[in-house]
């Protein structure tokens, strides 16, 4: 396939495609780890973590690796712990690809973004990504509540508002297709995929036909920048 036109509205998801959510998490253990250490005297914790994740556990994971500690595992206590990795800064950044999309992008292209996930780790997220040096509106869901996490159309519509732009004029670009691509879809977004390795949602298939309009590895194939392969 050639290469895209750049559209009027260009619109992002941000976790696996402006950056891997992997390191996020691994930040966020590592926070949570010191924590742990410091308050329950449990060294290791991330460790513990963290080969619990390469195991395949999703959730629960604290409660797993505090177990496997000898550590306290009620209630209140786990709540902390995902309080302390809601909240920590984390250690993340661009990915080059990216980074070179959001850099070329010409002057008159609107760029925003839209993400789902807890408000407090998604503004530390796009803080730490430095995102409002080219985005605006960056629309995290979570702000009106999770009911209007996606595949609601709410925050399509903000971003059609914020531009009076509609239909093809905007391209949506997420990795995940069992709920990024439902409310653009429907209102006659174009919408790409960006199936990254190292994505967790990399293998996911998609449950919608047809899919989305195009699936790339690399933000640079879509609009003629060269591709370089980050990941071997």
């Amino acid at each position: 396939m050639g290469c895209l036109d750049f559209p009027a509205v260009l619109v992002f998801d941000i976790d696996d495609t402006l950056y891997l959510e992997r390191d996020y998490v691994f930040s966020g253990f590592r926070a949570v780890g010191n924590y742990v250490a410091e308050f329950h005297s449990r060294p290791g914790f991330e460790d513990a973590c963290r080969q619990l994740f390469h195991g395949g556990l999703r959730g629960r994971i604290f409660n797993a690796a505090m177990e496997s500690l000898g550590g306290p595992t009620d209630a209140q206590t786990i709540s902390q712990l995902v309080e302390v990795y809601r909240t920590h800064d984390p250690q993340i950044a661009l990915l080059p690809d990216a980074l070179e999309l959001l850099q070329g992008c010409p002057e008159h292209v609107h760029i925003a973004a839209i993400s789902d996930g807890p408000l407090s780790s998604q503004q530390r997220k796009s803080a730490a990504l430095g995102l409002n040096r080219w985005i605006d509106p960056i629309v995290l869901t979570d702000v009106w509540g999770r009911e209007y996490w996606k595949p609601s159309k709410r925050a399509f519509q903000a971003v059609e508002q914020a531009f009076q732009r509609s239909g093809t004029d905007c391209l949506y670009i997420a990795d995940n297709p069992l709920k990024d691509f439902t409310a653009p879809q429907a209102m006659g977004w174009q919408t790409v995929r960006i199936r990254r390795e190292g994505g967790l949602h990399r293998d996911l298939e998609s449950p919608q036909v047809p899919g989305p309009d195009r699936v790339v590895e690399d933000l640079r194939e879509l609009f003629g920048l060269t591709p370089i392969r980050v990941f071997q």
